[in-house]
């Protein structure tokens, strides 16, 4: 505790990594990139699939379901559904891997 390797005062506080409360510009700015670029790689397979005349199960869903990014409202895009929070809503950042994970359908009403 006292060597040379002690540790330091925000060590000793607890959560070593903090999480802002809200999402920078920087951000927000990547992730509509992300979102519109999986809607883009989703239009792409979709006419591919189109021309050789296959269409997939999986794609139509998606298609279906998912709304595109500019079809998303800013509170879908930046937050999601949580059961355990005071207003049911929490940021997209707080979601683990949330980089990789599409969360784009919350519950109705919330």
């Amino acid at each position: 505790m006292f060597g040379a390797f002690r540790p330091s005062g925000p060590l000793f506080g607890g959560l070593l990594w903090k999480i802002p409360y809200r999402l920078s510009r920087p951000q927000k700015y990547r992730h509509r990139q992300r979102l519109k670029h999986v809607d883009k790689v989703v239009a792409t397979v979709d006419a591919a699939l189109q021309k050789l005349g296959k269409p997939v199960a999986a794609v139509e869903r998606w298609k279906e379901e998912m709304p595109t990014e500019a079809e998303m409202l800013a509170k879908d895009k930046y937050t999601m559904f949580d059961k355990k929070v005071k207003k049911y809503r929490k940021g997209i950042h707080k979601l683990p891997k949330w980089t990789r994970v599409s969360q784009r359908l919350n519950p109705p009403g919330f």
